[in-house]
């Protein structure tokens, strides 16, 4: 934990608070679902459980201390999440889930883009992240949460937006995704880092910020593929 030594207690508090309302938001989603309320409980549980391990882990420098090691563990962090999202994807019961749920609901989670970029800013300054990964670098993904509410509410309030409008909104929002992604993990400090030499990326391995790639960063793409699939897969899905 010494790479986090020097950063400030309300950082890691107010990531601590990103996190936990990201999870009774989707909570809240899934329960509203009339055909599948109860599996709101099975997602705290799992969603609680997926957490405290990785906590744990983290805590311990599990990740951190396996940075040399090939091939790297730092993947074990949100490959779980992305499984999940994949089986829902693929599976028939699964996509009855997805098609369930809100995307107008969905559309308005993505505003948590812009309290997470700014702890990224906070930990960037405390050098527990390198510059690329914030708004400052070539971090452009704080637009998607700026963006958020003005699509919830011309685009699923008003109805004022067209189709492809939501569809564009949401690939290019997850494009923004991708890129921070892609640089952050290129970042961390492993045999295979391309950058960011000089300020690794250490948080996101460590405790509490292995929730990042662990729970929020899935989260908003388990929010695009339920949009984008309500947009564009299915287009008798509930979008409202």
């Amino acid at each position: 934990m010494k790479h986090l030594s020097n950063l400030p207690t309300y950082v890691s508090v107010a990531f601590i608070m990103i996190t936990a309302a990201t999870l009774i938001y989707l909570f809240l989603i899934i329960r509203q679902s009339i055909s599948h309320k109860k599996y709101a409980i099975h997602f705290l549980v799992g969603s609680i459980i997926l957490l405290t391990v990785q906590a744990v882990l983290a805590y311990q420098d599990f990740f951190y201390n396996s940075l040399s090691s090939l091939p790297p563990k730092f993947p074990l962090i949100f490959l779980p999440s992305l499984i999940f999202i994949i089986v829902l994807s693929l599976s028939k019961k699964g996509k009855v889930f997805l098609d369930s749920l809100s995307s107008k609901q969905l559309t308005l989670l993505h505003s948590i883009r812009i309290p997470v970029e700014i702890v990224l800013f906070w930990l960037f300054i405390g050098g527990a992240v390198p510059e690329l990964m914030t708004f400052e670098g070539r971090n452009f993904d704080i637009l998607a949460g700026i963006t958020a509410p003005f699509i919830f509410w011309l685009g699923y309030h008003k109805k004022i937006l067209s189709r492809n409008i939501l569809i564009a909104w949401n690939i290019i929002c997850a494009l923004l995704l991708a890129n921070i992604v892609i640089s952050a993990v290129l970042s961390i400090p492993f045999p295979l880092q391309q950058l960011a030499f000089d300020q690794p990326n250490y948080a996101v391995i460590l405790f509490p910020f292995v929730w990042l790639p662990g729970f929020v960063v899935p989260a908003v793409i388990f929010s695009h593929v339920v949009s984008l699939r309500h947009l564009f897969i299915n287009k008798t899905a509930k979008i409202s």
